[in-house]
């Protein structure tokens, strides 16, 4: 790349539908429309276990969220990666994706 030119942002559309997926699920089971993971996992024809684990990006700090919807977080936040455990205090999230915000 030139001199001073930056790298484009990359959006990790696998990663993004993740979180969609996510939110819209935390909101089915709050708002009553079903009463368990299992029962929804059911639902989407998915194993309760996934669900649970994609459940937790619900989790991640917003400026993390933010920073995978602009591309920014670089190679190292994948959905593979967030799918494993992480801290649940935001400010420890960015150090343990190995991204400084």
């Amino acid at each position: 790349m030139p001199e001073g030119a930056t790298q484009p942002r990359r959006t990790d559309n696998t990663l993004v539908k993740a979180l969609a997926r996510a939110f819209r699920w935390k909101h089915m089971l709050e708002s009553g429309e079903f009463a368990t993971v299992a029962e929804l996992a059911e639902r989407e024809a998915i194993a309760p276990s996934y669900m649970t684990r994609v459940l937790r990006l619900t989790l991640l700090a917003p400026d993390v969220i933010e920073a995978i919807l602009d591309g920014q977080p670089g190679s190292e936040v994948t959905l593979a990666r967030v799918l494993e455990p992480f801290p649940m205090h935001w400010a420890e999230q960015p150090v343990h994706f190995s991204w400084t915000g």
